[in-house]
């Protein structure tokens, strides 16, 4: 069994919802500050980030809001930013079905409804392209703020409310 299924079954659940929450609030404040000092993380910062959200998958299934602030204050904006999560999604995903297989989780239908749902996500991301590159830099970021604040709510919303 993994570090990360080990800790998942350690931990309880509402203590991870509400810690992933507090998370992503604060770093609004943080990337904020990063910017006014014009600090921005390197490859290395990223590979680090990376690693740690990479373990955190394994605990609480899906962590992609985790990625918004590394990728932000690396300094990527619009499309750079959308191609990069992208790209870390895909690898991300396809090495968790190759586990989940691996272990059995994975069923054909369970594959199918990954498929659907993809598919969907996928559509998604095509249909919003045109938007998003009209979109300016600032007015992106505050987006991703507003994105990052209400996935950190709706965090301590479900650990409260369960």
């Amino acid at each position: 069994m993994s570090i990360a299924a080990r800790t998942l079954l350690a931990l309880p659940s509402r203590d991870v919802d509400i810690s992933i929450g507090l998370f992503l609030m604060a770093m609004v404040p943080v990337r904020h500050w990063l910017a006014r000092h014009d600090l921005k993380l390197s490859r290395w910062h990223l590979a680090i980030g990376g690693a740690v959200i990479g373990y955190m998958t394994g605990i609480v299934v899906s962590t992609g809001p985790l990625s918004v602030p590394l990728f932000l204050f690396y300094g990527l904006s619009k499309g750079a930013f959308l191609a990069t999560e992208a790209a870390s999604s895909l690898g991300l995903y396809v090495s968790k079905s190759v586990t989940f297989q691996q272990f059995g989780a994975l069923t054909l239908d369970v594959a199918i409804q990954g498929l659907i749902a993809g598919s969907s996500l996928m559509a998604g991301a095509f249909i919003a392209k045109p938007f998003l590159l009209k979109l300016n830099p600032d007015v992106f970021r505050l987006v991703m703020d507003g994105i990052m604040l209400a996935s950190g709510l709706t965090m301590l919303w479900n650990a409260y409310s369960s």
